[in-house]
């Protein structure tokens, strides 16, 4: 087995890590002639240039982006097999998720994982896009993209939009509607007459001003009416707001009125719902999927998933195992 010189690696990896030969120096607690010559010993060894050096900036060459990907996973992977060797159960890991499902669905079950685990310690991640598949921004993702072929995935959510408004607006709709019977909960709301109400938009999720609500027209074959009220917001949870105090009816989905218990303020009006095409999966590196922290985080997502509706026990399985 011919390796590269081993003590170098873990300089290397602090190095772009931190972006700073000093840093790197003063957290490996040697000097910054020490780090220069690890590194300058590794580009010797593998005849490629790690790092771009400009005056003070330091910027990673591509192929030291694409080896530090592969040193960083193996140093994990052996200070994980070292931990279990020595009997350390506590598992950390670092989960990047949406800002959305993070607050409205995972942040209050997270009790319940720590009461069921307690040797998971686990760090969330908060973003607001999807995050580069990389084991230097997270330990294993929630994403929508399976764009990482190193990757393995495991299904949580099919998206679907549906409208909803709070309830003292649900009385003002039956109100100015005339639907003040016992059956007008169940009655179906036709497109035109929901939109006599204001329609709250969020641009985050087509990218597009009001393209939620032009996909939840579009699946009735109909356009948004031409008189239309729109309020723009940027994200669900700006727009779920405004709903829950009386501004008019949003669109939304299931995880964002899975767990809260302010979910009880909103109503789901009887419409049709639309699938937006987004699926919402757990990922983490294929090359990993032994680590027994990752599995068992993997394992309680996908119990929570089915048993807070998200998914079903049948539908869709891990894929790239």
């Amino acid at each position: 087995m011919k390796l590269p010189p081993l003590k170098a690696l873990p300089v290397f990896e602090a190095v772009a890590r931190l972006n700073s030969f000093s840093h790197a120096a003063e957290e490996l607690a040697v000097s910054q002639s020490a780090v220069s010559h690890q590194i300058k010993q590794l580009e010797t060894y593998l005849g490629e240039q790690l790092f771009w050096r400009s005056g003070r900036t330091l910027t990673l060459t591509d192929e030291g982006r694409q080896y530090l990907d592969a040193v960083s996973s193996a140093l994990l992977q052996i200070e994980r097999a070292s931990e279990q060797l020595l009997g350390h159960e506590e598992s950390r890991i670092r989960l990047s998720v949406f800002s959305s499902f993070a607050v409205r669905w995972l942040v209050p079950r997270l009790p319940e994982l720590q009461r069921l685990h307690p040797q998971i310690d686990l760090a969330l991640e908060m973003s607001s896009e999807n995050p580069q598949l990389s084991d230097r921004v997270a330990d294993c993702f929630i994403t929508v993209h399976k764009n990482s072929a190193a990757y393995s995935y495991e299904l949580l959510y099919v998206e679907q939009l549906f409208p909803v408004c709070s309830q003292d607006y649900w009385q003002k709709i039956r109100r100015e509607l005339g639907r003040e019977g016992a059956d007008a909960d169940n009655e179906a709301l036709t497109p035109d007459e929901v939109a006599r109400f204001p329609l709250l938009s969020t641009h985050s999720i087509f990218e597009k001003p009001a393209g939620d609500w032009e996909v939840w027209y579009k699946a009735v074959d109909r356009d948004i009416p031409s008189g239309a009220r729109i309020q723009h917001f940027s994200h669900m949870l700006l727009a779920l707001e405004a709903a829950r105090f009386h501004q008019g009816v949003a669109l939304t989905n299931d995880y964002m009125l899975s767990t809260r218990k302010d979910s009880e303020d909103f109503v789901r009006l009887p419409c049709h719902p639309v699938i937006t095409g987004d699926e919402f999966y757990f990922a983490w590196k294929t090359s990993r999927r032994r680590e027994r922290g990752i599995q068992v985080l993997r394992r309680w997502l996908l119990d929570e998933a089915i048993r807070g509706g998200l998914r079903s026990g049948g539908q869709g399985g891990s894929e790239g195992i």
